[in-house]
């Protein structure tokens, strides 16, 4: 997607602090971080949320959350970290690019916001 931040950082066009890259995902720093560990983890196939996937995206999906393991053990964050994903602007999704929030660093409350 020509328009899509997510695409132009996988493609160079926008750079970002990259954490961890491999072939179907990346993982770089957020700019706005609400912890102090805070990365994004995004496909590098755009899609729009999670509930756009489809059985088509099952590996990417798997993928992903390996991504986000190795990710936190990267980061030394293995043993305390929130993987979240927002679908939906109602839901606070601001990029229509499937990605997820890893967490860690802080406590981490429950319920969330």
């Amino acid at each position: 997607m020509s328009d899509c931040i997510f695409c132009k950082i996988i493609s160079g066009e926008i750079k970002a602090k990259i954490i961890r890259e491999d072939s179907f995902t990346l993982s770089f720093l957020d700019l706005n971080p609400q912890a102090p560990t805070h990365v994004l983890i995004i496909p590098k196939k755009h899609i729009v949320s999670l509930a756009s996937a489809d059985e088509g995206d099952m590996e990417i999906l798997g993928r992903l959350q390996l991504a986000a393991a190795e990710t936190a053990r990267l980061l030394k964050a293995e043993k305390a970290f929130r993987l979240v994903t927002n679908s939906g602007k109602g839901a606070g999704q601001s990029v229509d690019h499937l990605h997820y929030h890893l967490l860690a660093g802080r406590k981490l409350l429950w319920p969330p916001g």
